[in-house]
């Protein structure tokens, strides 16, 4: 099955894809309907522990092909894949793990999304120093932005794969290899683009995301990536039965963390979440993420066209595709967009409204593969009828 054959078969479509039964979807930078094929699993999983041990029934394989699909997804190793929950939690997780010296500092972008801005302030109160990057525009950090933030007593940068409104993605490479150069830490917050996008963390040190947005999984079904070579000294903040050694459940004299990413896996796994989240991995792998990324930024380039055509403001509308994600923001200073956003929700047409720390409001739209141009046409007609 191909993404073409998906948006070209209107009944394959909405089998797959129910939500297209109903309007039409483009909010998926928020949070996603879910597809059938995981709703099935989850089903199916569920009507299982109904006569079993929830832990007994899932495979027992299951949990490592998650770990192995998020990894090929990456160009990482399986082994520095854990299974954590929300990107909030995997995060906090990383910043309240780092040991920090007196007068070292974290550098983040207060701009960003909450999730991962707040975890990295929280370290103030260890006496770390928290330092904002300072950007030309919305969400646009480039690495140059970063080589003027950064000195000698950086510790950590804390940053997005893309910007949640602007849509930017930022040069992972390029940003990563420059402070491994200098030995400062690298952390990503790749919610906005894994399952979207290639999200290479080959010069990344941790990193995490949840399924919720375009991965089309559950909320709290999440994913936390630990470097091979940080993992012995970075010791996870939580402790418990599954990431330590407990044979036959009994606690032994000293802590003896497992030797791979599992060490950060403190309790049961969320068995429903990720049985989900496996389904997700498969519909990724079976459709390539290179074509899915494609076609997220073909959606991207039409809609930018259009917007402006029709004078609107567009976030990062001319930045090239390697920077582009799948969200495309913009604003009319003369349009009530609270108004528009309502109307077209009327329609069973569901977009995002956000707004930036100066009040300025933007109705943001983020199509996913299964969303046909005919999707993107009515969406402009439809708002194009409104503000008439």
């Amino acid at each position: 099955m191909t993404i073409e054959e998906i948006q070209n078969d209107t009944a394959l479509r909405k089998s797959l894809f129910p939500v297209t039964g109903r309007g039409i979807y483009l909010a998926h930078a928020g949070v996603c309907p879910l597809p059938a094929p995981v709703v099935d699993r989850i089903r199916e999983y569920a009507d299982q522990c109904l006569y079993a041990d929830q832990e007994e029934v899932v495979n027992p394989d299951l949990l490592n092909e998650i770990r192995q699909w998020c990894a090929q997804l990456t160009d990482v190793d399986a082994s520095e894949i854990a299974l954590v929950g929300p990107t909030s939690t995997a995060l906090s997780m990383i910043a309240s793990g780092i040991d920090f010296s007196p007068g070292q500092n974290v550098l983040v972008y207060l701009d960003d999304y909450p999730s991962n801005v707040y975890p990295w302030m929280a370290l103030r109160e260890k006496g770390v120093e928290v330092r904002f990057i300072k950007t030309s525009q919305l969400g646009v950090i480039t690495p140059e932005d970063v080589a003027r933030s950064i000195d000698s007593q950086t510790r950590l940068v804390a940053l997005a794969s893309c910007h949640f409104i602007a849509g930017y993605r930022i040069d992972i490479d390029a940003i990563g290899s420059m402070l491994r150069e200098k030995g400062i830490l690298f952390s990503l917050d790749m919610i906005q683009t894994l399952g979207a996008f290639p999200t290479s963390l080959k010069y990344v040190d941790f990193a995490a995301a949840d399924s919720h947005k375009w991965l089309l999984g559950p909320c709290a079904a999440g994913v936390l990536y630990v470097r091979n070579d940080l993992q012995e000294s970075f010791t996870p903040p939580v402790q418990g039965w599954h990431n330590i050694r407990c044979p036959d459940f009994i606690s032994q004299p000293e802590l003896v963390y497992r030797r791979d990413a599992r060490k950060y896996e403190a309790g049961s796994p969320n068995f429903l979440g990720l049985i989900a989240l496996h389904q997700c991995f498969r519909m990724v792998h079976d459709l390539g993420i290179e074509n899915i990324a494609a076609d997220l930024s073909a959606k991207r380039s039409f809609l930018v066209r259009q917007l402006e055509d029709r004078d609107m403001s567009v976030l990062c509308g001319d930045v090239p595709a390697a920077s582009a994600g799948g969200m495309t923001s913009f604003f009319h200073r003369d349009l009530d967009l609270p108004k528009i956003h309502r109307r077209l929700a009327e329609q069973n047409i569901t977009v995002s409204l956000r707004r930036d720390r100066t009040m300025q409001q933007y109705i943001r739209l983020s199509p996913h593969y299964y969303n046909s141009m005919n999707d993107l046409e009515h969406f402009l007609q439809s708002m194009d009828r409104i503000i008439q």
